[in-house]
């Protein structure tokens, strides 16, 4: 029986093909899994609340991180690499959704201020003890100047200045949302950035198998670049860049229009196959 992953997977892969000797094929069968689809996808608020992980979830997702994580020294090299790409000058501000026990939340010690948002507070000691440790060595970074930490339901960043952030990060957050939720964020985030800001996001492209393989155990929600270009465009960002450093690592680099913004990216051609 196909799962609703491979139901979708299959729609995005007929609507690519479209030939005029096909077309009624194509057509009939299209209509048939888009009436599935419809049936059983998340239309609803109460089933979006349903797929949506919860914040006691992510507590307990994250722990067991800190002894299996999610990224080897290579890709980490290759994700701070990226992120650097965007560290301007001292006089800009970050904000990181999703920083967990912190696994990349020091590479944001270039910017003046760095805002963290996360949906449990456990995290908040994490992120600041990241801090204190190489203050301790350096005598520099102070976290009471350097994070800002918030705690959000959903994709509310209210308390986080508008036009106040130049740099937007996020990675193994956004892989867990449902694609409703995935635009509600990047519709609320757009208040914070100033005008040029940047976006730099992990998703889940279940058009490659390890992703669906994913979605499938219902660890990952169901998404795909083709769907993750459709958002993005559709809440006024610019895409700079999609692409990925390996299979399951899928990223998305973006840019809310304007120019206040000074820094000035080239999309990446090194990949890791």
């Amino acid at each position: 029986m196909l799962s609703i992953e491979e139901i979708k997977l299959l729609i995005d892969k007929l609507e690519k093909v479209k030939k005029e000797d096909l077309q009624e094929l194509i057509d009939s069968n299209l209509k048939i899994l888009k009436d599935i689809r419809s049936a059983v996808d998340a239309t609803n608020d109460e089933e979006i609340d349903r797929l949506d992980k919860t914040a006691a979830w992510f507590r307990e997702d994250a722990d067991q991180k800190k002894t299996r994580p999610v990224t080897d020294e290579l890709l980490f090299h290759m994700i701070r690499t990226k992120i650097f790409q965007f560290a301007n000058t001292p006089l800009q501000n970050s904000l990181e959704i999703g920083p967990g026990h912190g696994m990349f939340s020091l590479e944001f010690r270039a910017w003046a201020k760095n805002f963290y948002l996360d949906i449990h507070p456990h995290f908040e000691k994490h992120v600041r003890n990241k801090f204190k440790s190489v203050g301790q060595k350096d005598g520099q970074l102070n976290p009471d100047r350097h994070v800002t930490f918030y705690t959000t339901r959903k994709t509310d960043c209210s308390n986080i200045p508008q036009h106040s952030v130049n740099f937007i990060f996020s990675w193994d957050v956004f892989v867990f949302f449902t694609q409703n939720h995935i635009q509600h964020y990047l519709h609320d985030i757009k208040r914070v950035l100033v005008p040029g800001g940047h976006v730099f996001i992990q998703y889940a492209n279940c058009h490659y198998d390890f992703d669906l393989s994913q979605a499938k155990r219902g660890y990952w929600n169901y998404n795909t670049q083709t769907e993750m270009e459709r958002i993005i465009n559709e809440e006024g960002y610019e895409i700079v860049e999609m692409n990925q450093f390996r299979p399951g690592a899928n990223y998305a680099i973006f840019r809310k229009p304007g120019k206040v913004n000074p820094v000035v990216t080239k999309i990446s051609e090194i990949t890791l196959d």
